[in-house]
């Protein structure tokens, strides 16, 4: 038995336990909008993803998320800041912690415990230039009791992965996911964008975290189309405003042309997110 501290610490050797690393990976999500030729019918709008195309091994050429080691001397808070500034040129990006993945073999090279952010930007306020190896795609999701088809598109290419959904705890409604399906993802990438579409799912009916995809100015039509292309289903006007009636504010400001009738146009409103 060691006496105190210091004996304890004169003795340790820290070579006697295997070492693992760990990275950071951020689902970076926006939504996009697509413009319709008839201009008398609303824009469709699509959430997206931010992918980076990698450049080295393992997996080399394969779409990935923004990821990255760990500095020794690094705090974990600041490392998805790095790294997404590293790789794709963005700044001052809202961040909140998604998960930890630890899959013994989730990384050919080594043990790689990876811990994930999910990062909200209104693509429309971002002044930086992405750099040429990064691309948004639009994403799409059938989802059904057991399984989850989502399929991504930049307009070029188009990835496909099948995600499956096992009831962890049914009191919760918490599942556990695994990947059934994927041929053009590094890593276990499809389980960590999967599980940030479930998170921002279920956090915009009672936060205010949606509002961080959202221009200063919108009409109630816009944010309803953005609820919905996240929930993936529509909703019913009275149902909607009653949702957000505490989070937006009405502004003296209309939204005019496009062919329909001018729009009022709000704010967010703040609040506890």
């Amino acid at each position: 038995m060691y006496k105190n501290e210091e004996e304890f610490l004169a003795a340790y050797d820290s070579n006697a336990f295997e070492k693992l690393s760990m990275t950071t990976d951020i689902l970076l999500l926006s939504v996009s909008t697509k413009a319709e030729e008839n201009y008398r019918k609303s824009s469709k709008k699509y959430m997206s993803i931010l992918l980076v195309k990698r450049d080295d091994y393992p997996f080399k050429d394969k779409w990935c998320l923004p990821g990255g080691f760990l500095d020794i001397h690094e705090d974990l808070e600041d490392c998805p800041k790095r790294i997404l500034a590293r790789e794709t040129n963005l700044h001052n990006i809202y961040l909140e912690q998604l998960y930890t993945f630890g899959s013994i073999n989730r990384d050919p090279r080594m043990r790689v415990v990876s811990t994930s952010y999910i990062a909200l930007v209104d693509k429309n306020k971002l002044q930086e230039k992405l750099h040429k190896n990064a691309s948004w795609f639009n994403v799409t999701y059938f989802e059904s009791e057991k399984d989850v088809l989502v399929i991504l598109d930049n307009g070029k290419e188009q990835i496909k992965f099948t995600i499956g959904k096992t009831l962890k705890e049914q009191t919760t409604d918490r599942y556990k996911f695994t990947v059934l399906e994927n041929d053009s993802l590094a890593f276990d990438h499809p389980l960590v964008i999967w599980s940030g579409i479930e998170r921002l799912k279920n956090k915009i009916g009672y936060t205010h975290i949606v509002f961080n995809m959202m221009p200063k100015y919108f009409a109630l039509g816009d944010l309803q189309q953005v609820y919905e292309v996240i929930l993936n289903k529509k909703l019913l006007d009275p149902a909607f405003r009653r949702m957000i009636a505490d989070k937006v504010e009405k502004t003296e400001y209309v939204k005019t042309g496009e062919g329909h009738r001018p729009s009022v146009l709000y704010k967010y409103k703040k609040g506890k997110n």
